[in-house]
């Protein structure tokens, strides 16, 4: 139980973050024309801010064959294999119920939160569980308010809120840096990244920056130990 209560703590700068994006999709749920209930259920069902802002601005243009919209989503979280991949030696040693529940839950912020937590002080399934279902209920009470006030709060993130999340991966991001190797991968990732986003189409700009970073990261520790 400590250890649920610390990662859903530990979870509250990034909880400010994801406020305004619940908000947020509560509102352009009902503006593409979905009903409050539909709105409501795909947070609740879905949990993927991402993938489902996708989803409805594709509703909203009147495109409404689920093959293409199922099939764009995938893409948007193609990362989810690679997080997954990272925790799978934790997660199988859990029984089912626990690895589907967290598999669920799973996002790039209880996984930054998770992985951080690991590094310090070993992997905790209560802890990545208490950091998971903690951000799983502030989306899910986001859009539920912004299904109720939308009419009100016609666009959240002109509020500058947004950059709440960013700043706060930022922040536990920098403390991680303090190696050649940690470094290196970084920059990878962020030349990748920006590159990325400027040529490639969708979001493959994300896969793009993962898999060069997992690459570099593998090499360079690997020239690292060999020299040891």
């Amino acid at each position: 139980m400590r250890d649920y209560m610390q990662g859903a703590r530990d979870s509250i700068p990034i909880m400010l973050g994801v406020m305004p994006f619940g908000i947020t999709c509560g509102v352009m749920g009902l503006a593409a024309g979905l009903t409050p209930a539909e709105t409501i259920l795909m947070s609740l069902l879905v949990f993927a801010g991402a993938a489902q802002f996708i989803c409805i601005t594709m509703l909203g243009a009147g495109i409404t064959g689920w093959g293409l919209i199922v099939f764009t989503t995938l893409l948007i979280n193609l990362r989810h294999l690679l997080m997954g991949a990272s925790l799978a030696p934790q997660l199988l040693k859990l029984p089912l119920a626990r690895q589907i529940l967290l598999a669920f839950a799973l996002t790039d912020e209880s996984y930054a939160i998770t992985t951080n937590r690991t590094v310090q002080a070993g992997y905790s399934a209560n802890y990545q569980m208490g950091s998971s279902w903690a951000l799983y209920f502030t989306w899910a009470l986001s859009t539920i308010v912004g299904v109720l006030v939308g009419s009100y709060i016609p666009d959240p993130l002109a509020w500058g809120l947004d950059f709440a999340m960013p700043a706060v991966f930022l922040a536990m991001l920098v403390p991680r840096l303090n190696n050649p190797v940690s470094v290196a991968v970084c920059l990878v990732a962020a030349v990748t990244a920006v590159v990325g986003a400027a040529y490639l189409p969708g979001k493959w700009y994300i896969i793009a920056a993962c898999v060069s970073a997992s690459i570099v990261g593998g090499l360079l520790e690997k020239e690292e130990n060999h020299a040891v």
